[in-house]
């Protein structure tokens, strides 16, 4: 950047700021305003300018440009700066760097207002956070204590998931995969391997919410999925597989099954939203189904080094260590593919691309619902009688003789595909009404899918949780 005497100014008019800083003399603190600039967006120091505005200016040009030159390469990485003389003044430009954190003399220093400050640890660490430089999802999770949390059940489920060959050693597996380090479970590992995941961090959960109308003043039904993330992953994706509509579309062999929305599309958006979020953010996970469309909100904003622009194209995944691991689970493929691969997905279904909107804090991605307007005559004060599937649990049990409860008792023989549940319940075919209870079962954590990575395989089959299990032996104890 050359600046000429017009920007300069232009520069002194508008005043010292956040990158733009006077200096009337010398290079009295320079390495700590190069440092503070290298570390923020850049900027420019006008040295012999008073803080007040005025044109002191100096002297031996010459001699203070190789001054400045050499205190910018003592900045631990040397900074590179471009250094001119403006008439009596002589301008500091210091671009953006690629190599941040810098430090000056031992110290690092951040650009706050029109001020450069020393960071504190915290603020240390937190920057490194926001440039990318440190991954949350590889530091050590002290919540997670080995031999209190990490179950031979939730291994096994791992194994499975993971894909790894029967036999390995937990812990050597574990380190191979960089999910435990000097004995300690890493976040990734304890999000990954945990019960409850609430035990280590209370916004790591998913809310799941269907909504009567366009806004959130009316709520038919909430949900909070607060188990692993593999198992919330699944428990979402039934939620709104249970909510949506489905139609069913009749061929020369049967029937099949289409929702309103893409299942590979809405898988895609919420494995996006659980691998990126920003896991140290205090706000979950949400997912807002309304009358005419479905919210995925997701915490942290873009990752470092990503711009709205780059969406689609290419992908700096904010949590490597986990993303790494749903791959090998067969949830997400390779890396900046998968918004490219929702759009193409809604394209060949024959709805509507989803908005995704980008501030600091939020992404969200909204697919509108075909056939659905946003338009909502005025509605009774207490809200319409919702159909069963729709209603809030209301009992800690299922009804003795309702369809669920015979769904549960026909499942009690082992994993099941839909048609040979219709079958035990002595249908002919798969009615509507089954697929409404298999989908509500499935959101409510009483059944779930043997193949959870893929929805609509063919060999998919329904299977019993503990949930359901319970709920099964509940209802054949004898009444006193």
């Amino acid at each position: 950047m050359n600046v000429n005497e017009t920007q300069l100014t232009a520069l002194i008019t508008l005043g010292e700021g956040y990158t733009t800083e006077f200096k009337k003399s010398r290079t009295s603190s320079l390495g700590r305003e190069i440092c503070a600039f290298a570390n923020a967006t850049g900027g420019v120091i006008l040295i012999g300018v008073s803080d007040d505005g005025e044109i002191a200016g100096v002297t031996d040009h010459n001699r203070l440009k190789s001054e400045v030159q050499t205190i910018a390469r003592s900045a631990e990485p040397p900074i590179a700066v471009e250094v001119e003389s403006i008439g009596e003044v002589l301008s500091v430009t210091v671009p953006a760097q690629q190599s941040k954190p810098y430090s000056f003399g031992g110290k690092f220093f951040i650009r706050e207002g029109a001020s450069s400050q020393q960071m504190s640890r915290n603020e240390i660490r937190e920057f490194f956070y926001s440039e990318g430089l440190i991954h949350f999802d590889e530091t050590p999770c002290k919540r997670f204590a080995i031999d209190r949390d990490l179950t031979v059940a939730s291994w096994e489920r791992f194994v499975k998931r993971a894909r790894l060959p029967d036999g390995l050693d937990m812990y050597a597996a574990l380190r191979n995969l960089h999910l435990l380090h000097d004995d300690q479970m890493t976040q990734a590992g304890a999000w990954l391997l945990t019960e409850d995941i609430t035990g280590i961090s209370r916004s790591a959960t998913v809310t799941c919410a269907l909504f009567q109308g366009t806004d959130k003043v009316h709520i038919l039904d909430r949900k909070e999925y607060t188990g692993d993330l593999y198992s919330i992953y699944g428990d979402c994706m039934a939620y709104l597989q249970s909510k949506l509509t489905t139609a069913l579309i009749p061929h020369a062999t049967g029937r099949d099954e289409r929702l309103e929305l893409p299942v590979e599309a809405l898988r895609e958006a919420l494995v996006n939203s659980i691998v990126h979020r920003d896991y140290r953010s205090t706000a979950n996970v949400q997912v807002y189904i309304f009358q005419d469309r479905v919210e995925i909100v997701t915490p942290g904003g873009l990752p470092a080094g990503m711009q709205e622009k780059d969406l689609g194209t290419k992908s700096v995944p904010r949590n490597p260590l986990l993303f790494g691991i749903f791959q090998r689970m067969g949830l997400v493929e390779q890396i900046g593919s998968g918004i490219r691969r929702i759009r193409q997905v809604c394209q060949n279904y024959g709805v509507a691309e989803p908005d995704i909107d980008v501030s600091e804090s939020w992404v969200m991605t909204t697919f509108r619902r075909p056939g659905r307007t946003a338009e909502v005559g005025p509605q009774p004060e207490s809200g319409p009688e919702l159909e069963p599937e729709l209603r809030p649990e209301l009992e800690p049990e299922l009804r003795p003789e309702s369809m669920e409860t015979r769904v549960i008792n026909v499942l009690r023989h082992g994993p099941m595909a839909k048609s040979a549940i219709a079958t035990g319940l002595g249908q002919k075919s798969v009615s509507g009404r089954l697929n409404k209870v298999i989908r509500q079962l499935l959101a409510d954590g009483y059944i779930e899918f043997t193949i959870p990575e893929k929805l609509t395989s063919r060999l998919q089959q329904y299977r019993l949780t503990d949930k359901g299990r319970n709920s099964l032996e509940k209802s054949q104890k004898p009444k006193r």
